[in-house]
């Protein structure tokens, strides 16, 4: 599987990117940064530790929602899934996300 990374700049002039499958479905999306260069290092991020289980946290929203986070070598969450309506759906994702991950190109959307 090939997915691709987006990166983004938000009106704001922040940047972002998602994890798409190769069927354009988003799978992971990260948070605001000032800088495109630390936009970068986080797609970086997530190519190192997609493939990684133990990188994931399994979660549920406030609302009963489940969701997954994926996590740096230091703890800090680089990138979230969106909510899912149950269980098998969140883990069926993640397993998405650890297959398009590591391999992902980056489509540069800010220029």
């Amino acid at each position: 599987m090939t997915g691709k990374f987006e990166l983004k700049q938000s009106k704001d002039h922040k940047y972002f990117f998602t994890l798409l499958a190769d069927s354009g479905q988003v799978i992971l999306s990260s948070e605001m940064y000032e800088a495109k260069a630390s936009s970068i290092s986080g797609i970086e991020s997530v190519r190192k530790n997609a493939a990684d289980e133990g990188r994931y946290s399994r979660l549920i929203g406030k609302d009963g929602s489940p969701y997954f986070t994926l996590k740096a070598t230091n703890g800090q969450v680089i990138g979230q899934s969106q909510m899912f309506a149950g269980e098998i759906q969140r883990d069926l994702e993640l397993d998405l996300c650890k297959a398009n991950g590591p391999g992902a190109v980056v489509s540069d959307l800010t220029t």
